[in-house]
């Protein structure tokens, strides 16, 4: 049987956890800052966990990670 081929765009945006949990950064912190919150900017840099609804799919596209 053939390897399996990873989505390099994915392998470079997810990151595994020690308990096997995908983790991704988060959305909305690129541009058009001024009208958003010093909280809500705060809170935008942390990394956050893969919703276990998304897993399934993502686990196909990084095979290996």
């Amino acid at each position: 049987m053939p390897k399996m081929k990873t989505s390099r765009a994915a392998a470079k945006r997810f990151k595994k956890t020690g308990t096997g949990q995908l983790k991704r950064m988060k959305a909305y912190k690129s541009h058009i800052l001024t009208k958003k919150s010093a909280k809500r900017k705060r809170n935008l840099r942390k990394a956050t966990l893969v919703d276990s609804t998304n897993v399934k799919n993502m686990k196909k596209i990084l095979p290996y990670l």
